[in-house]
């Protein structure tokens, strides 16, 4: 029952997360901790992370990293094949299409009209993720006393660096990472 409840939750997931990766974190999310409440929030959190430093697209890592913490190997396969499903469906039938069509201006009209909502996904997916880096809970959910600091002054340092210098998002993450691990070593060996 738990390997068809995780296979239709990304079957669903792998449907509505247009826009790419990234508009799929709040539909995980949702399926997985609101919905199902296979996962607690800080556990989806930190496979979100690892999912989003690991190579590929994060739609697919995400779906790995959920199926392999909840059910293991047959979580990994039937969560990867439930996300890939409709995605490749939609693909090949939206390909055909629009090669047939593409010269129709409705098409370019209908394409245009999306762009707005796949922005909001990116949006509401980035804003997740940052409210959970910095607060460990969700918008809702803020309470300033819960800020941390650390990840605060690294978030402002990282947005810096990428946004004045145009450094890699490789350096980025690899930077951020070791100054994290540096200094919650230093404050674990303070207290």
């Amino acid at each position: 029952m738990l390997l068809l409840k995780l296979f239709f939750a990304f079957i669903q997931v792998g449907m509505f997360s247009v826009g790419g990766g990234y508009a799929a974190i709040p539909l995980i999310q949702e399926q997985i901790v609101n919905i199902h409440h296979l996962m607690t929030l800080e556990e989806f959190s930190d496979l979100i992370t690892v999912a989003e430093m690991t190579p590929g697209p994060i739609s697919i890592n995400s779906a790995t990293f959920v199926g392999m913490r909840i059910a293991g190997i047959p979580g990994v396969l039937l969560c990867s094949i439930g996300c890939i499903i409709p995605s490749f469906a939609i693909c090949l039938t939206l390909a055909y299409f629009y090669y047939k069509y593409r010269t129709v201006s409705g098409v370019q009209v209908v394409l245009g009209s999306l762009r707005p909502a796949v922005v909001a996904l990116i949006a509401s997916a980035g804003a997740s993720i940052l409210m959970l880096g910095l607060f460990q809970a969700e918008l809702e959910a803020v309470v300033l006393g819960n800020l941390k600091y650390v990840e605060l002054i690294i978030f402002i340092v990282a947005l810096f660096l990428l946004r004045k210098f145009k450094l890699s998002a490789i350096t980025i993450i690899l930077g951020s990472g070791v100054v994290g691990t540096i200094v919650y070593t230093l404050m674990g060996s303070v207290a």
